[in-house]
Formats: C-alpha cells, structure tokens, sequence
C-alpha cells in the first residue's frame, strides 16, 4: 500500500474531489491518499504502517490454535451500496466468513484497492468507513495493503482485493469430507435476501419491498457452534450459487446424498415473493451472512439452541438430514422429490 517508509506527524488534507491517475503514481497524491483516508482509518498508530507488510508477532497467534488458515477474495459487486451493506462491508465480512466456517478464529486482513479515475474521493471515505466499522465489528485488523489507478474505463468505479489470516482452533477440523449418513444440516436463518437485494438495486425495479442484505459477519456464530460441538463436520457459507450449490459441493466431497424438507427451509415473504415474479429459486440466490452446518444428529438440537441464542442465529433452521444417496433432493409441501443440481449458468451476476 505504501511509498514512503515513516509516518507523518500530521496527516494530509485531501484536496482532490475525484480519483485521478496521479493517485496510483507512487508521487505524492499518492502518498496523500493513503495517509489520510487508509492508513488513519484501518492501521492506527501500528509503528510498520507505512512499511510494505504488516509484521504480526508470532505469540498471538500461536495462542489461539496450532495452523493458520489464510484466504483471499474479490469484490466487484454492483452497485457498490445496497439496502443492509456496501462493497467495504461485504469485503471484510466476506473473508471474515470463509475464515470462519473453516473454523479458524479471524485476526488480520488485508486490502487492496483497484480504483476506477473519476471515482468520488467522498464515495471511497464511505466505503473506507464501512471497512472499519465491519472490521471491528468482528474483531479483525486491517493491517496492510495495496493501492490502483487504472483510467476510465478500466474497471467499474472500485473493485476491493481482500485476503485474510486466521488461527485453526486445536482439535477443530470441519471438512466436507467428515460428513456421514444421519447427520443433521442447519441453516442460521431466512436464504436468498442479499441475491434479492441486489437484483433490485441494480435493475431498479419500480417496487417497494423491505428486502436488505444479510450481510454480516459470522464468526462470533460459529464461535457458539464451535463451543458446543467441536466435532462439527462441516461449515460453509452460501454465497454464490446459494444453499443449492453448497450442499451439492458437500455431497461430492463427501459422496453423501442430502434430502432437504421443503417447509423447514426458512425464505422470507418478501425474497419468496420476488422469485417468483421474475421466476428465480430462493434456493440459488446468494447470501453473505448465512452459513450451512452439518453435525451429528445426537448434537443437532444442542446445536441448534446454541444457534438460536447468538444474534446472527435466532431464526437458525434444522432443515434436513444426509442420506445414503448421491444426489441433494427437497421434498416438497406435495410430498414429492425435485432433483436440486448444480446451478447451470448465471442466475444472478456481480453479487459479491
């Protein structure tokens, strides 16, 4: 993220209304830029903020577990604010998560910005601030970073790099491949909201709905799981493509079949009704704070009431069992099985 190796005494003022090419050149509206808006923001008075790494002492995270889990992800949704959340928030909360379900405790993140010239500096301020707020929300610094200019043209106003560290829990291995016959599959509430959300923003569809993103992170949720059931088989968060898609990755990892009942699936009035105006299955859309939990059928009700009581939890669902087949299947309200494959093509692009 940085050009210069030490920090000034006094942060600059950003003169500038919009991103230029000279705030990628590596002078000094460069320097500028990341002074005042990402340095004072997410790295506080670290003494290697402007070095080009974050050092982490070694001792904090050996504390907390015995492997470190690490992951990265892009962000190009659009448009960059929706109703529940914005490009800043679904980045940190969306590493914070996949660190998460993994069951890793999330510690550090980093940042790298790609920004489109012309871009308002006020509208990066407002993602910047929703960074900061995610991240402390779920307990997780963002310790170093990257910054782009490309032209006009070149991207679409911002796209957010994110990677993330995190600490594996001793004696904590969720992994699709530990699911087995009988266990049960939760869901920590109503599927399908921020795919929804999404599609009405960006097609600005003349309707008024209350729907919102679910986004938000997860890790304090899985913390309750983890505590409860160590021997968790497997977590993973439903972002693209939705429940259908995770469950049909566990059922080839694990070469499980999983039936899903229909009205124990928990969809809120206002996604429900939308897919089935414009023909979209709530099933497929995506999600970006809700996670899927498979455990062993005797923990399934412990599990579940341990859901219930964390904030990010209290409309969790049982909402099947895994089977001895090779195929994830819903019995519907008519008592027949409908086939839930992967998804073929794109239902909805630009989500995350």
């Amino acid at each position: 993220m940085t050009p210069s190796s030490s920090s000034p005494a006094k942060l600059p003022r950003l003169r500038d209304k919009t991103i230029t090419l000279a705030h990628g050149s590596g002078g000094q509206a460069m320097q500028d830029l990341i002074e005042a808006l990402f340095v004072s923001q997410f790295e506080g008075k670290m003494p290697t903020a402007l070095e080009d790494q974050a050092r982490i002492p070694l001792d904090e995270l050996t504390a907390q577990g015995d492997r470190l889990a690490f992951t990265t992800d892009s962000y190009v949704v659009d448009p960059l604010f929706f109703p529940g959340g914005d490009i800043g928030a679904l980045a940190v909360n969306g590493t914070v998560n996949d660190l998460a379900v993994s069951g890793a405790v999330p510690c550090y993140l980093t940042c790298a910005m790609i920004l489109e010239e012309g871009l308002a500096i006020a509208t990066l301020k407002q993602v910047v601030a929703s960074m900061v707020t995610a991240a402390n929300q779920a307990g997780v610094k963002i310790v170093t970073g990257d910054t782009k200019v490309v032209p006009r043209g070149g991207a679409d106003k911002l796209f957010i790099n994110t990677a993330g560290v995190g600490v594996m829990r001793r004696g904590v291995t969720p992994a699709a491949v530990h699911i087995q016959p009988g266990d049960a599959v939760l869901v920590n509430g109503p599927l399908g909201n921020h795919g929804a959300t999404i599609l009405v923003a960006r097609e600005q569809f003349a309707l008024e709905t209350e729907l919102h993103s679910d986004c938000q992170p997860l890790n304090g949720l899985v913390d309750a799981i983890v505590a409860t059931c160590p021997a968790v088989r497997a977590m993973r968060d439903a972002t693209r493509g939705g429940l259908a898609t995770v469950l049909n990755e566990f059922a080839d990892s694990a070469q499980v079949g999983i039936q899903l009942i229909e009205a124990a699936i928990p969809v809120d009035e206002a996604v429900q009704g939308l897919c089935e105006l414009l023909g979209l299955d709530p099933l497929y859309l995506a999600n970006e704070g809700k996670l899927v939990v498979v455990v062993p059928p005797d923990q399934a009700d412990t599990v579940l009431a341990a859901m219930q009581r964390h904030p990010a939890g209290v409309h969790s669902r049982l909402i099947g069992h895994v089977t001895n087949g090779r195929r994830v299947s819903l019995k519907t309200g008519f008592g027949t099985d409908r086939i839930l494959d992967r998804l073929v093509g794109d239902q909805l692009p630009r989500i995350c």
